[in-house]
Order: structure tokens, then C-alpha cells, then sequence
């Protein structure tokens, strides 16, 4: 099928921790060099903005010290806690501003990368890499590439949790009463993905039956008293109010990195119903330092290949996303394409009121929400949706 989310990714020897995840590579040298023009050009307008980038997210605090130690360049980080739509909302902004701060560069989930390039809010730029990025995870134009993807998973309290769930029917097993939780508020990238995931496994890989499957799998789990009608996170997974929390694999691994081991986390990725969502790449139309957004993207993706380096990508690709590793078995993940996550959105949130029947709170002001590109904007449950 020719379709993304078909298109099988081959890796290549994953030893890394984080079997879910894979960053961009290619069979060209270790490192390469951004043309002394483009050096220069950055280095006339002297600064970058960012935005929605934490310092322990995928290494982004070592991957801009570096980049500013090494071209003398300022930069600032704009909210590094954003969410992909508030970092998006950024960019709307500064289409009617002149504001320097208006953010250069962005990292964001894959469906906002498209509807970003559909609504003319990016600048397309192919890096010298650029041969070496594969088809299937880039805009054939340079509007965006992606940099790095992940899984949806368990995150589980091990310190509460005695017998790990394996796969996403055994989430209903009365053992995990008052247990399940997602990390993300219904309108998020995250929760709508989990929810479809669980659909997909109830569907038996039908993903056009996975949205209304998940549906009525998480209608079940409240039923059952599992299901935690709280944004889960961080805090809420180890206070035990949400133990077992449905959360990307890399966030769960952020997660356990930030416990510091104060708390047990698993991680378990469950052998079916295994959906993966790649993080784009991309330039500011309206970017205010557009020669320091280009050597930003040289600076990832051909003299560092940074996202490699990052401590987080366990593989080499060849041209190809990735197969990873649940319940020890290599697996396809299925990417959603952009009308499929569509339809699931609208399907989801606008049947969660009547099918599920609970809202989802959100954590009090001042919960640690952990990590972005989790939160969206909006209300929650029966309450009107923002997107």
C-alpha cells in the first residue's frame, strides 16, 4: 500500500533502551560541513528563536548549547513547555507581527506539520542531507522532515503494579480498578492516538473501525471502574492516583529519567494495536532569522545529525521508518495518515460525551505536567473542543 502509515521502516541493529523510537541517519559521512555563505549569513543576523523545545527533551539542551557555543549566535527559548498547537498558534501570531522574539524554527507532531503547510504557515528548506532523509518522512517540497518518532505505551508504576498488562485487553482486568490513565487531555495528539490504538486492537488492525472500537473500549474500563477520568502525568503516576499511565514511549522514558528512581517505571508496549507518530521538523514562514533557521536544520540533520547523538535513537535507517520491538517481537507500528487521524479526532471527541460519558479533569494549576507536545488547548469531555 503506498499510503505512510504502510510504508515499512527497516532498522538496523536497536540496542538503544528505547526500542520505540528511532532519530534520521543515513549511509553519508559522520558530518558535513554548512556552506561558509549560510555561516555567515546566520552569524550577520546573530540570533535563533525556538519554541515549545525543553532542555530534557531529546537532548535539546546539549543540542542548543552546542550550536551556540560553536557559531556565536544568540538564542532565545520560547516556551520550551508549548504543546505542537500552541507552538503552531505562534506562528498565526506572527504573520500580523514584526516581533524578532516570533519563533524561527519548530518541532511539532506530523499532523500539525501538514495542516501548518496547508494553512502557508512554513518555509520550505532542503538540507545538504537531504538525499539522505527518507521519502516517506518528508514533505517532498522541504516544508518539513521528520526527526524522530515513538509508540504508544504502558507507563506502569512498578512500585504499585505487580503483574504488568502485555496488551490492551488486559487493561480490563479487575486488577487495574481505579489504575488506567491517559497522559494528554482529549483534545491532545496523545490522548486521541491512544484512544485509536486501543480501538485498532479491539478492531483486529481495522483502522477504520479503531476510532469507534476505542470508543467503547475506554466506555468499558469506566465501566469496570479502571479507567482515571484525569490528564495523568508524571505526578499522578507516582502519587498513584493514574499508575498505569497510556503515554508515547519516549515520554515514559523521560518520565523515568526525571523520577530520578525514586519510583519503578515500566514500560510496556503491547503487542497489538501498535500506532506510531513521527515529530516533524520545520521553518517559519514569517521566521524573523531565516539563514540561523537554516544552519539550524544543517546543524541537525548534516553536521550533527544531532537527533542520533541524542542518546535517544536506537537505530540506523535506510530509507525507511522502523520496525520496533513489543512483547519481544518485531512489529510494524501503523502510522495514521493525516485523513485517518482526522476522522478519528472528530469521532472521538465528539462521541466521548455520549459513549464514555465521563470528563476528563485536568491536573490543578501547578501539577508538574512533565512534558510537552502533550497538552493541547481546549476543554475537555462534553465541554467544546478547540480543535
Amino acid at each position: 500500500m503506498p499510503d505512510f502509515q504502510r510504508r515499512k521502516f527497516l532498522v538496523q541493529g536497536s540496542t538503544a533502551a528505547l526500542a520505540g523510537m528511532a532519530g534520521l541517519n543515513s549511509s553519508s559521512p559522520a558530518s558535513a560541513a554548512p556552506t561558509d555563505e549560510l555561516v555567515a549569513a546566520a552569524k550577520a543576523e546573530g540570533h535563533l528563536t525556538v519554541v515549545g523545545l525543553p532542555r530534557d527533551w531529546w537532548g535539546y539542551g546539549d543540542i542548543i548549547d552546542g550550536f551556540k557555543a560553536k557559531y556565536g549566535l544568540g538564542i532565545t527559548e520560547l516556551m520550551p513547555d508549548a504543546g505542537s498547537a500552541k507552538v503552531i498558534n505562534t506562528i498565526r501570531n506572527a504573520r500580523d507581527t514584526a516581533d524578532p522574539q516570533a519563533p524561527d524554527v519548530i518541532d511539532v507532531g506530523l499532523p500539525f506539520a501538514l495542516s501548518a503547510k496547508r494553512d502557508g504557515l512554513l518555509r520550505p528548506y532542503k538540507v545538504a542531507a537531504w538525499e539522505a532523509i527518507p521519502d516517506a518522512a518528508k514533505d517532498p517540497d522541504g516544508y518539513w522532515y521528520g526527526g524522530y518518532y515513538g509508540t504508544l505505551a504502558f507507563e506502569v508504576n512498578a512500585d504499585i503494579v505487580t503483574t504488568m498488562p502485555t496488551d490492551w485487553a488486559d487493561l480490563a482486568s479487575p486488577k487495574y480498578k481505579n489504575a488506567v490513565g491517559l497522559a494528554g487531555n482529549l483534545t491532545s495528539n496523545q490522548a486521541i492516538q491512544g484512544i485509536f490504538a486501543a480501538g485498532l486492537s479491539a478492531a483486529h488492525g481495522n483502522a477504520d473501525e479503531a476510532a469507534d472500537q476505542g470508543l467503547s473500549f475506554f466506555a468499558d474500563l469506566s465501566r469496570r471502574g479502571n479507567f482515571v477520568p484525569i490528564v495523568g502525568g508524571l505526578a499522578s503516576l507516582e502519587d498513584g492516583r493514574t499508575p498505569i499511565l497510556v503515554r508515547w514511549d519516549y515520554l515514559a522514558a523521560t518520565d523515568r529519567e526525571r523520577s530520578g528512581g525514586r519510583t519503578r517505571i515500566e514500560i510496556v508496549r503491547p503487542k497489538t494495536g501498535i500506532v506510531g507518530g513521527v515529530y516533524a521538523q520545520a521553518i517559519s514562514a514569517f521566521t524573523p532569522h531565516p539563514n540561523a533557521a537554516r544552519l539550524w536544520m544543517e546543524y541537525l540533520y548534516t553536521e550533527t545529525r544531532a537527533f542520533l547523538n541524542s542518546g535517544y535513537a536506537p537505530a540506523d535507517l535506510e530509507g525507511k521508518l522502523a520496525r520496533v520491538q513489543h512483547s519481544g517481537t518485531e512489529v510494524y507500528p501503523l502510522f495514521p495518515t493525516q485523513e485517518e487521524l482526522d476522522r478519528a479526532r472528530e469521532i472521538i471527541t465528539n462521541g466521548w460525551g455520549d459513549v464514555v460519558g465521563v470528563q476528563i479533569q485536568c491536573l490543578p494549576c501547578g501539577s508538574p505536567s512533565g512534558i510537552p507536545m502533550v497538552f493541547s488547548e481546549g476543554t475537555i469531555g462534553q465541554r467544546t473542543m478547540s480543535r
